[in-house]
């Protein structure tokens, strides 16, 4: 009876523990499963900034005169498209003059080594260093690079609002040397506070911070980050507008600057047309000039030919009209020299030309008039 209730109890006993040995069993499944999570993680963390190792190319050239060096630095990445078919390609390549203070752990005497040597030396910027390693000879210099990202900067973009930028942000940051310098011109001029990736567009479009320096230096305060951008892709550099401020082009906006550039007038157009001795007008004026051609070169040619005091408006008809040196000259030796502005219009809109001329007057044997000529065109005559 005795041996019944133990055997009882054993039996309970062992209903009780299975269950608990599942859950233990469920909650080790679960740790393992966590685990394996978190070493996969890990492993595509691992990749990801395996991929998102950058390395280049450098090249060092010193010249004499200046005490500064060139330095040239090459990117390239290929990586293929998503249909495991198609390849892309980003390459970057920059030369500029540099300090060679600049160039961290770099001396003298290696980069004048006549034997040649090995070097290691570092461009530090703000988002990051290049750290470079290479050879040395005679003034000249090769090798490559390993950007290494600093984290110090990063996290200071994201303390400021800018946001968190990866490694391939801090990158072309530390590329176009874009750093806390500019970010606090920016701000000290009154210009928005620019997001993470108009601080990369700036940077890749050459917005740096000597551009937004000479910007104010000149009296210029933009809107917009973007119109500073827009600027530069336009070739609105700093001598462009230095030029049209000495010629009187002052407080010029944005639109304008990049449509006078896009026009072609130019500070050395502006001193030609007043070495013709004309006085500028206003800008508009200037880009309706050179839209219909009238050149300093034309103006010139014009003034060989006897015409020396036209107006503005006058050689914009010219132009317009397809008046060109070549057939005012083909009419001087018709005998038709010294026309009147009026006249070369019509002869030419009439379709009169040199070849037509001479027929007319082999034709009647004299010289018709310019009327004569028009109507004997619109007629069909010596055709």
């Amino acid at each position: 009876m005795e041996w019944q209730k133990i055997r009882l109890a054993m039996v309970r006993a062992t209903r009780l523990v299975k269950p608990v040995r599942a859950a233990y069993a469920l909650a080790a499944l679960a740790m393992l499963a966590s685990l394996l999570g978190c070493l996969a993680a890990s492993s595509r963390t691992a990749s990801a900034v395996a991929q998102e190792r950058f390395e280049g190319q450098w090249l060092v050239e010193t010249k004499s005169g200046d005490g500064k060096v060139y330095l040239t630095m090459r990117y390239r990445e290929i990586w293929e498209g998503k249909d495991g078919k198609s390849r892309h390609n980003n390459s970057w390549n920059s030369t500029h003059s540099i300090d060679p203070d600049k160039l961290q752990g770099l001396t003298r005497e290696q980069m004048l080594s006549a034997a040649g040597t090995n070097v290691r030396f570092q461009l530090r910027r703000d988002a990051g260093s290049f750290v470079c390693e290479g050879w040395f000879k005679s003034g000249s210099g090769s090798g490559h690079f390993t950007f290494v990202p600093d984290a110090g900067f990063a996290s200071e973009l994201s303390r400021r609002g800018i946001g968190n930028p990866d490694a391939r942000q801090l990158f072309s940051l530390a590329r176009a040397d874009v750093g806390l310098a500019l970010v606090e011109e920016l701000k000290a001029e009154g210009y928005e506070r620019p997001t993470l990736e108009g601080l990369v567009r700036m940077g890749d479009h050459g917005v740096r911070l000597e551009y937004v320096r000479g910007l104010k230096e000149s009296g210029y305060r933009f809107k917009t980050i973007e119109e500073l951008v827009r600027m530069r892709d336009h070739g609105v550099t700093l001598d462009f507008i230095r030029g049209m401020r000495d010629y009187g082009y002052r407080d010029l906006s944005a639109e304008e600057l990049v449509r006078a550039r896009d026009h072609g007038v130019s500070p050395s157009f502006i001193k030609e047309l007043q070495a013709a001795g004309y006085q500028a007008p206003p800008l508009e004026g200037l880009v309706r000039i050179r839209d219909h051609g009238v050149t300093p070169s034309f103006i010139k040619e014009l003034r060989e030919e006897g015409y020396d005091s036209l107006a503005l408006e006058q050689l914009v008809r010219l132009r317009d009209h397809g008046v060109t040196i070549g057939f005012i000259r083909e009419l001087k030796a018709l005998g038709y020299a010294r026309l009147a502005v009026e006249e070369l219009v019509r002869l030419r809109d009439h379709g009169v030309t040199a070849s037509f001329i001479r027929r007319a007057k082999e034709t009647r044997g004299d010289a018709p008039t310019v009327e004569e000529l028009i109507r004997m065109k619109n007629r069909g005559s010596y055709e």
